[in-house]
């Protein structure tokens, strides 16, 4: 019985590595991974999201809407719960890309508005955030592109002779990649620009 579960078994394990089943895994392991980072940055810039609006809250008594506004787009991303396995649903991952974007664009008007605020601008809180949202949105940017590169890898191989018969046996589709058709809107970061206190050096 033993000799004939070999005699089956290794020749199935030589004919999927042949045919790129290893490759597969590794690839689609890839990309989770690359998600899970990027979704790991989104998160971290969230998180920064309350107390950006807290230090800005006691300067920008006449900049209610914006606040509020930057206050909202913060609570609709956080109810789109979301993860590594959901890179297949579509309707869900474009539920994900609006709330980003419009979170971006809400944080896009705080800090344009900030700029009338010189004492704000000049409070150390506040500009410890925009320090660590900067950099927040740096990595955003670099994740992103990760994810995007091994997508595109992913696809590419199992696109490919015989590869594509390996896929299709096993279930293992052409993945959409998140946002490639708006990815220069979606990578746009604010334009965070406090290098100094206002009034320094003249």
């Amino acid at each position: 019985m033993k000799r004939l579960f070999l005699l089956f078994f290794l020749p199935l394990v030589t004919l999927l590595s042949g045919c790129g089943y290893n490759e597969i895994q590794r690839l689609d392991e890839q990309v989770k991974a690359a998600w899970s980072q990027t979704l790991n940055q989104y998160e971290r810039r969230a998180d920064l999201v309350p107390q950006l609006v807290s230090a800005a809250d006691a300067y920008m008594v006449n900049e209610r809407a914006i606040l509020t506004e930057v206050t909202k787009a913060r609570a609709q991303v956080g109810q789109v719960r979301i993860s590594v396995d959901d890179l297949d649903n579509q309707e869900l991952m474009a539920r994900f890309e609006r709330a980003q974007g419009q979170l971006s664009s809400a944080l896009s008007r705080l800090l344009a508005v900030s700029e009338n605020y010189p004492q704000l601008k000049a409070d150390g809180v506040f500009r410890d955030l925009m320090t660590q949202l900067e950099g927040t949105e740096n990595r955003i940017a670099t994740e992103r592109g990760r994810y995007v590169k091994a997508v595109q890898e992913y696809n590419v191989y199992i696109r490919q002779f015989p590869t594509l018969i390996t896929a299709k046996i096993f279930g293992y589709g052409v993945k959409a990649n998140y946002g490639v058709e708006r990815e220069e809107e979606l990578m746009r970061r604010p334009d965070v620009n406090f290098t100094r206190p206002a009034g320094a050096g003249g």
